[in-house]
């Protein structure tokens, strides 16, 4: 359950920060109008006056959260494996963003995942890989042994 839970509560996280990415009173433009050499500029700036958001960062945010979502919904299997891929996901965006070469740090031109994304992606990459690997699936119990261990203890007394 709590691999389960891990993908419910980041998969509302980042929901709600993926719709706050469009609420235009929660981010601040760039100073200068720096853009880091990112080409869309739609929805652009600091999220929060911290953390670099544009329309497709906003976008993505919100598919994470409906996969969170999903994987939930799937079970602890489905669960896992979304853990997976976010730890593996998240830790590949926090490498890119210390990168500015080839524009490694706005993917591309096109999110920008630089400044204090890259200790959140760090953090989300760490928290998942946690629940994808290390937690072990909770034992379940099934009814049929139920059943026939209360059976046995009837029928000996």
């Amino acid at each position: 359950m709590v691999t389960r839970y891990f993908a419910l509560v980041l998969g509302i996280i980042f929901l709600l920060v993926g719709v706050m990415g469009f609420i235009p009173a929660l981010v601040t433009h760039p100073a200068g109008m720096e853009m880091h050499n990112v080409t869309v500029h739609a929805n652009h700036g600091y999220l929060l006056g911290i953390f670099p958001v544009n329309l497709l960062h906003n976008l993505v945010h919100i598919l994470f959260g409906i996969w969170g979502l999903a994987a939930y919904a799937g079970g602890f299997d489905a669960s896992r494996v979304y853990a997976r891929s976010v730890a593996v996901i998240y830790a590949l965006l926090a490498i890119m963003g210390l990168i500015p070469q080839g524009n490694l740090n706005t993917t591309f031109g096109l999110i920008p995942i630089h400044g204090n994304d890259v200790w959140l992606h760090a953090v989300i990459a760490v928290a998942a890989a946690y629940f994808g690997w290390a937690v072990a699936r909770e034992p379940t119990l099934r009814t049929s042994d139920t059943l026939t261990d209360t059976a046995r203890d009837t029928t000996t007394m």
